[in-house]
C-alpha cells in the first residue's frame, strides 16, 4: 500500500510518535501472489532436509534480543544470517538498522512468569534441553507457569520434611508422600511439599502407596549452600564441623558433593572454602575461562572441571578445552593451568 507524505505525517500524529526519533530510511518488501506471509531462504544440511522430508518438524527459537537457533526433537543447531542478507538479495542497496547509525534502545519490560510455551518459543534449545535444564533449575509449574522459589523458602520447605522424618523416626530412603502432604499441608501449600520431595528424592510406588527415597548427597549439598551464600569466605575446618552438625543425623558431608558450587582454597593459610556457582559464570567459552583464570591464575583439572564441564560439545572432552584455552605446567609435582591470553 502507497503512502503519501502527509499520510505518514497524520499516522505518526495519531500515534504520538516522533519523527525525529525514527530511522531515517525506509524499505517496502513486497512479494508476488504466490508466496503468502513472511519469506525467507533457509539453507540446511542434508540430514535435516532429510528429516523434514521424512515429516519431522523443525522449531526456530530465541527472544527478540537473542541470536536465533534451529531446533529438532533431540539437537539445538545455531543459525546463521549470511553477509549478503535475504532482504539485500530482494532489494539492492537495501541498508539494515545498524547501518543507518540509531542508537540501540533498551526496554525495562521483565517477564516474570512463563508458560511452557512461551519458553519452547523464546529458549534457544530443544524441548528435551528445557525440560531437563528445569529439573536441575528446581522449577516447578504452578497453574501452568513455570516458576523458581527463593533458595530460603526451598530451605524452609526441607528442612520441615527433615524434621517430620525425624519425628517420625522413618527412613530416608522411604518416606510415604500422603503421610508428608497431611502433616505438613497445613504449614505450606501441599504443592510445594510435594515439589520439594521431587527436587530432593526419587518417587516410587511400592503396594500402591507412594514414597520418595530422599538423596544425602542433594540434601548434604544445600545445606552447605545455606551456610556458605552469607559468608565471602569460611575457614574450611570451621565449615566443615558445622556443615557436618547441620545436615540430619546419619548423612555424611563429603566436600565432593559441592562441585561446581564451591570452591577450596588449599594455598591460603588456614584454607578456606567460598561460594563459587558455576551458573553464575559467564556462558561464553572464553569468557568463562577468563572469568575462572581471573578469581585463581593457576588451576589443577579437579578444581576447574566442573566449572567448565558444561561447556564440552557432543564430542568434546575436558582436556581439549584446556589445551584450547589455557597453558599446562608443573608445581610440586602436580600438572597446574593457566590461562593462554594476558588477564587484565
Amino acid at each position: 500500500m502507497e503512502r503519501t507524505r502527509a499520510e505518514v505525517d497524520a499516522t505518526l500524529q495519531t500515534a504520538k510518535l516522533d519523527a525525529a526519533e525514527l530511522l531515517p530510511a525506509a524499505h517496502c518488501l513486497r512479494f508476488g501472489p504466490a508466496a503468502a506471509g513472511d519469506v525467507c531462504l533457509l539453507e540446511l544440511e542434508p540430514a535435516l532436509c532429510g528429516r523434514l522430508q521424512a515429516g519431522h518438524s523443525l522449531v526456530i527459537r530465541g527472544d527478540k534480543d537473542e541470536q536465533a537457533v534451529l531446533c529438532s526433537e533431540d539437537k539445538t543447531y545455531d543459525l546463521k544470517v549470511a553477509d549478503t542478507s535475504n532482504m539485500l538479495l530482494f532489494i539492492p542497496g537495501c541498508k539494515i538498522p545498524e547501518q543507518l547509525k540509531m542508537e540501540e534502545t533498551h526496554s525495562n519490560i521483565i517477564h516474570t512468569e512463563y508458560t511452557t510455551g512461551d519458553l519452547l518459543d523464546q529458549i534457544q534449545a530443544s524441548e528435551e534441553e528445557i525440560m531437563t535444564q528445569l529439573q536441575v533449575l528446581n522449577a516447578c509449574e504452578i497453574g501452568g507457569y513455570w516458576r523458581i522459589l527463593e533458595f530460603d523458602y526451598e530451605m524452609k520447605l526441607l528442612n520441615h520434611i527433615t524434621q517430620l522424618v525425624d519425628s517420625e523416626s522413618w527412613s530416608f530412603s522411604k518416606v510415604p508422600l500422603n503421610t508428608c502432604l497431611q502433616e505438613l499441608g497445613p504449614l505450606e501449600p501441599e504443592e510445594m511439599i510435594e515439589h520439594c520431595l521431587r527436587c530432593y528424592g526419587k518417587k516410587y510406588t511400592e503396594e500402591g502407596e507412594v514414597y520418595f527415597e530422599l538423596s544425602a548427597d542433594k540434601i548434604c549439598r544445600a545445606t552447605a549452600q545455606m551456610l556458605l551464600q552469607n559468608a565471602v569466605k569460611f575457614n574450611l575446618a570451621e565449615f566443615q564441623e558445622v556443615w557436618q552438625q547441620s545436615v540430619p543425623e546419619g548423612m555424611t558431608t563429603r566436600l565432593d558433593q559441592l562441585q561446581g558450587l564451591a570452591l577450596v582454597d588449599r594455598q591460603s593459610r588456614p584454607e578456606i572454602i567460598f561460594l563459587l556457582k558455576v551458573e553464575d559464570l559467564p556462558e561464553g567459552d572464553q569468557e568463562r575461562f577468563s572469568s575462572l583464570f581471573s578469581l585463581r591464575e593457576k588451576w589443577t583439572e579437579e578444581d576447574i572441571a566442573p566449572y567448565i564441564q558444561d561447556l564440552c560439545g557432543e564430542k568434546q572432552t575436558v582436556g581439549a578445552l584446556l589445551t584450547k584455552y589455557a597453558r599446562s605446567s608443573m608445581r610440586n609435582g602436580v600438572k597446574v593451568y593457566n590461562s593462554r591470553r594476558p588477564i587484565s
